[in-house]
């Protein structure tokens, strides 16, 4: 059996024969489907990869996908989308730790950077109250998967439209990318310093960022 990721790859790779026309057809047909992220990844490439290689064969005898598929690609999406398999709860959990990982890791890089550049302009400490900071990341993280669900959802309207509107998507997106950041700096400096602390120094921030990077990748693969 041909892996997911084998399958994006030769999908990535079968796509380039497509004509104009049915490459914008199917890449928003695929695009919606993967964005349905319960769906077990494995079937939902399986069954892009059937799909392509039905349309590549109705290319090679004159015939659009939307003569194959039909006028309501996203309709076609929605019934195979209820006939297709969730996630095993494994996977969502390993995707979802993964997701964790990289956000604290770019938390604690971004921290350590500014623990080494920021005492050049003015005093900062680098004592961490534990409890604060658990807040911190509970907040960074719903405000990030929260961010992301809305992005989704602005590229799943933007989809299956005969006139594209990019920019008014990417204010969409944008705006909430702002509120995202907005919420996590407010955080920063309005939560109260909680309980014990101890000194956690930039480097150290450095290392424990670069291996939370790693775990992540390490779940990824």
């Amino acid at each position: 059996m041909i892996e997911a990721k084998q399958l994006i790859e030769l999908n990535n790779q079968k796509r380039t024969g497509l004509s104009e026309e049915n490459e914008k057809y199917y890449s928003d047909f695929l695009i919606y489907m993967r964005l349905q992220l319960s769906l077990s990844e494995q079937q939902t490439e399986e069954i892009l990869m059937e799909i392509l290689d039905h349309i590549i064969d109705g290319q090679r005898e004159g015939k659009t996908a939307r003569m194959i598929l039909g006028d309501d690609p996203k309709a076609y999406a929605d019934d195979i989308i209820e006939h297709l398999p969730t996630e095993k709860k494994r996977n969502v959990v390993t995707f979802v730790s993964s997701l964790a990982f990289s956000l604290l890791g770019y938390f604690l890089l971004f921290r350590g950077l500014l623990l080494l550049i920021g005492p050049m302009f003015k005093d900062i400490s680098s004592e961490v109250y534990p409890v604060t900071s658990g807040i911190l990341v509970l907040i960074i993280f719903i405000s990030s998967l929260i961010g992301v669900k809305i992005i989704f959802s602005v590229i799943k309207h933007s989809l299956f439209k005969e006139k594209q509107t990019p920019v008014k998507d990417s204010i969409k997106a944008g705006t909430m990318g702002m509120v995202s950041m907005g919420i996590i700096i407010c955080a920063t400096y309005f939560l109260p310093d909680l309980g014990p602390s101890f000194l956690f120094p930039w480097y150290a921030s450095f290392l424990t960022g670069a291996l939370l990077f790693g775990i992540s990748y390490l779940l990824k693969k």
